[in-house]
Parts: structure tokens; sequence; C-alpha cells
């Protein structure tokens, strides 16, 4: 898939174990600093950093220390309140959501695709078609030809067997896609109203999903990825809110 925009978000984790983590305020735009200075590191080479990332089309660059931001720039007009998509990175917010939804024993991952898609979601048999689960759509383990002329097609004429659930892998974008209807018919809420109900507003995010072709694309500014990529790196805790409790899987 050709690139049109990165947005790179890096959390340094060279500190001790115990170092406490910063997060920014859920209803404010200030997020602390850490002058590089004060690590150690060489302007040289930051300069160096930001000359091969804007040569490489990249849009927004956040790198965090303990929570706290250390470098952070924008290129090519870009800026700290422009939106932007994730790209298949907003694969990790629906691997979430579904996550979330199982937490509100709204689902679980080991039940049938079919219970929330459908019988015939499918072009398979009936008996291929029920081994496929949630877990095989999130580990793209469906057994679905990803060969086909367009891989993002979510109709039952496209996704065709190749093999049985839970035998093959292979990157194959409809079948995940499809997780968002999942959510949906689970939580009964829009895929919208969901990630706002769950994450956004408890962790201070802004975003939106978009509607693309077959795609559910989401946008957001990069400060916005950086909140969620803090999230995950403290264990789905944000600032002694357990946002994601279940650990199990």
């Amino acid at each position: 898939m050709k690139t049109i925009y990165q947005i790179l978000f890096i959390c340094l984790m060279t500190a001790p174990l115990h170092a406490q983590l910063y997060f920014p305020p859920t209803n404010s735009s200030t997020w602390a600093t850490t002058d590089p200075s004060t690590l150690g590191w060489c302007q040289p080479k930051i300069d160096s950093l930001y000359h091969f990332l804007e040569a490489n089309s990249t849009k927004a660059f956040i790198l965090l220390k303990d929570g706290k931001i250390v470098l952070e720039k924008y290129f090519s007009g870009h800026s700290a309140t422009n939106n932007w998509y994730w790209a298949s990175a907003g694969k990790t917010l629906t691997s979430t959501l579904v996550g979330l939804a199982q937490q509100d024993n709204k689902l679980n991952i080991s039940d049938l695709s079919s219970k929330y898609l459908g019988s015939g979601w499918t072009s398979c048999t009936p008996t291929q078609e029920n081994k496929i689960t949630i877990r095989h759509q999130l580990t793209m383990t469906t057994g679905l030809n990803d060969a086909l002329a367009d891989p993002y097609c979510t109709t039952n004429t496209c996704l065709q067997y190749k093999a049985d659930a839970g035998t093959r892998w292979a990157y194959h974008n409809a079948p995940y896609t499809l997780l968002d209807k999942v959510i949906e018919n689970a939580t009964g809420s829009t895929l919208n109203q969901y990630i706002n109900q769950k994450l956004k507003t408890t962790i201070g995010m802004d975003g939106i999903f978009l509607k693309q072709d077959f795609n559910n694309v989401y946008y957001s500014t990069a400060r916005s990825m950086a909140r969620f990529g803090l999230l995950i790196l403290n264990k789905g805790n944000w600032n002694g809110t357990e946002v994601i409790k279940d650990q199990k899987y």
C-alpha cells in the first residue's frame, strides 16, 4: 500500500523501570516537555533526523520520554492541529475496541464471527464459515483468500475460502475491517460512539472514523496518536484509571 503520510511516535523506555510516567491533562492542550539537551542529545543529530523525515514525506514526528515531549516537529505545512489518517495503524484502535467490548461482556473473541455478522457474511460453505471466530479476524487467520483483485472488499462475494480458519496467516484488510461491524452489532453503538464512550473521553483523544470505500479510516492529530501510544505503553492504565482491564487475552 502506498504510504502517503507518516506519523512517527516513539516511546523511549531507557529510563529506570520505576520512573514516573507523565500524563497530559485530558481537557487541555498543555503537554509537559523535556529539553533534549538535558538528556545529552546532540542537536546536529536531531537536525539530521528532521532532514531525513522531511525527505521521506513525514507530516508529524513526536518522541516522548516518560510521557513528556522531547521532540515534536511538523513538516510540509502540517501542524499540531491538523488531522491526518492513521492508515493501518488504526487497526490497533479496532483491536482495542474489540477488547473493551469483551471487557463489557458484549462479546468474546472466541465467538463465531457469524454471531455478529450473520450467516452468509462470506461465500464459504456454512461449515467453512462456522470455523471463523473473532480471534481469527484479529489475528488475520480467517483462511479467506487475500489474493483477490480488491483485498479491501467486504461483500460476501469477495470473501472466498482458501483454507480452514486458523491454518493460514495472510495480511487481509477486509476481514479485519468487518470487526467494525462486529463491534457495532455487539455493543449497539456506532464505531464512533463506542470509541468516544470507552476511550477518547478518558484519555483526551480527538479524531473520528470516516468511511472510505470499504474501509473505516481513523483521522486525528498526531498528539492524539501519542496519547493512545502512551496508554498502550502503560498497559491500558491512564494516570491511575484502568481503561483496559482485561489482560486475559
